[in-house]
């Protein structure tokens, strides 16, 4: 499994993961919680399903947003570095998207997500499953955050 491989990583290097997770709705931090010795390597996170999480939780003020809007590479990127800085974290792990059945309200079709890891390395990637179906996006949206911070963890490119 590949949160097992990230906590092996992070636990090995003493490294600490803050996450913050829009559309997988808490799953990323769910599927690292749930192995034995989380507490290692994992400080905490948030899901950032509102504008009133993203300013009451990592501070992201409506200038912080000017010119960028949510469910893009650059949002993602600024969600992993502020949720990194915030619990002071040597990796910041962030995901936004629109998991369906439809699309968001910034016209992203339902199974996009935008992706972002912070810390000595940094990535950003985009996912399209072309698929409607909500729970099954979230799970892919999951999968491929813990996937994007394994490879930048390992220093494999993206």
């Amino acid at each position: 499994m590949i949160e097992q491989d990230v906590a092996a990583l992070l636990a090995a290097r003493g490294e600490k993961l803050a996450v913050a997770e829009s559309s997988a709705g808490g799953l990323i931090a769910a599927r690292l919680l749930a192995l034995p010795g989380a507490s290692a390597f994992f400080l905490g996170g948030g899901v950032i399903y509102t504008a009133a999480a993203r300013e009451g939780l990592l501070g992201i003020t409506a200038a912080d947003m000017a010119g960028m809007r949510p469910s893009t590479e650059p949002y993602a990127a600024l969600l992993a570095q502020r949720v990194r800085l915030r619990l002071d974290a040597d990796w910041g792990l962030a995901e936004t998207g629109a998991t369906g059945p439809a699309g968001n309200r910034y016209g992203d079709a339902a199974g996009h997500a935008c992706l972002a890891v912070a810390g000595r390395r940094a990535r950003v990637a985009t996912l399209e499953t072309g698929q409607g179906d909500r729970a099954a996006n979230m799970q892919r949206f999951a999968d491929a955050a813990l996937r994007l911070l394994r490879d930048a963890l390992r220093g494999e490119s993206s």
